[in-house]
């Protein structure tokens, strides 16, 4: 029986142990997220294997052609007279031909099936990008909701505080019942803030989970980061020559250029005559063996593709366009991004230095005077109303700012801001 209850202990203090292993899971940060993300989104995942399929295009381009091997068996007399020699007349032939292709066709196919990589690799980097954006939207947004559910508990704490003290004033008779209902009253609204801030903090880790394809529950996963605003970011300028360095669409687009230009050299190399050569080893009575050689030229007469070095030439002209249009693009999204990033910081500054100081003095003034009587009820609940209105509209602001510094590293094509 000792023994049966030791172990009996020994095994609920080994679950106990577990299941607090489980619920106590390290918060992660933006590189751990970010990690797990490129390494188990689906997304990405079949991206890789389209590269690596452009990569076996490449071995199939730069394949030479296979040679031919004929064999011939020619004059076959089954209704010979001499049946001791039914194949005393036959004339066996062996053919061997191989194509020579000329103006480095093989060259110029490989370097073709290599731009088209190169170019699969670049757009597989800009889905990354978007991917990323996505997920560091969620990541904030995560965030922002932890700060929101943080201030509306410390909301909570402090008007409970503020209410022990008015219910003992009440007991001592120092204010009147009215008051005190009022008061409680008001407690439902912050009660109310704080339920709909964890509803929304669940919301936002549920979004996070989905994007990351982590199946476990909600109360076992969290997320830790800097959820404040820097005063600083690079110059306008700056941001857009990043942009048309870093951009992968525009990697992209400028290797299409590339790969155009040498399709239009691979099909000028296609209208020139590609010689077969060929060897032929036989036998005819009365010479016992031979061998031959031959050179077959095609005449390139009436099919010298023209139509593919018309379109080829096309192509250039249209991978051109395209590159314009995305450099455009890539200098429209900077100058986008730039212009809400600045403006957020621009509200978000009075807020750091003077509102939320403010509102913080004001709200514990008018607590201290309302518990001793110097001011009013009315004045007191404003002061908290204040508080409150300011301080989530700071994290609503810091949450503002953070989207708009993703969507700078989006345009830029890299985390020019933390």
């Amino acid at each position: 029986m000792q023994l049966r209850a030791r172990r009996l202990w020994l095994g609920i203090l080994m679950a106990g142990w577990t299941a607090g292993g489980l619920c106590a899971q390290p918060a992660l940060t933006w590189a751990e997220v970010r990690a797990r993300f490129e390494a188990a989104n689906p997304t990405l995942q079949a991206g890789g294997i389209a590269i690596q399929e452009s990569k076996a295009q490449e071995i199939t381009a730069h394949l030479r052609p296979n040679p031919t091997l004929t064999a011939t068996l020619d004059q076959l007399d089954p209704f010979t007279p001499n049946p001791y020699r039914p194949l005393g007349n036959t004339l066996p032939l062996i053919t061997f031909d191989y194509l020579h292709e000329r103006q480095h066709k093989r060259e110029l196919r490989l370097e073709s099936a290599q731009r088209a990589t190169m170019i699969a690799e670049w757009q597989q980097a800009d889905v990354a990008r978007n991917l990323i954006f996505n997920l560091r939207n969620a990541f904030v947004q995560t965030l922002q909701a932890k700060s929101v559910a943080a201030l509306a508990k410390e909301n909570l704490d402090y008007f409970d505080r503020e209410l022990a003290i008015s219910r003992d004033r009440f007991q001592a008779g120092d204010i009147a019942r009215v008051d005190l209902d009022r008061l409680e009253l008001q407690r439902v609204q912050y009660e109310a803030d704080y339920q709909t801030a964890q509803v929304n903090l669940r919301t936002a880790k549920i979004a996070l989970l989905t994007l990351l394809d982590d199946r476990r529950p909600v109360e076992q996963f969290d997320v830790t980061g800097v959820f404040d605003f820097a005063g600083r970011v690079l110059p306008l300028e700056e941001l857009r020559a990043t942009a048309m360095d870093a951009r992968p669409d525009l990697k992209a687009a400028a290797l299409a250029i590339e790969k155009a230009q040498t399709d239009r050299r691979l099909a000028a190399a296609n209208s020139s005559a590609d010689p077969t050569f060929g060897l032929d080893i036989g036998r005819n009575p009365p010479i016992p063996a031979y061998f031959g050689v031959s050179v077959n030229i095609p005449l390139r007469i009436f099919d010298r593709n023209q139509g593919e070095k018309l379109r080829t030439e096309l192509e250039i002209k249209r991978t051109e366009r395209l590159r314009e249009v995305a450099a455009a693009q890539a200098l429209s999204d900077v100058d986008s991004a730039y212009a809400v990033l600045t403006n957020t910081m621009a509200l978000l500054q009075p807020y750091k230095t003077s509102y939320l100081p403010a509102a913080t003095r004001v709200r514990d003034t008018m607590s201290f005077s309302y518990q001793h009587g110097q001011a009013s009820l009315l004045e007191y609940l404003d002061a908290q109303r204040d508080y409150r209105s300011v301080e989530l509209s700071y994290l609503i602001l810091v949450g503002s700012y953070l989207a708009s510094a993703n969507q700078v590293n989006l345009a830029a094509g890299r985390e020019v801001i933390q």
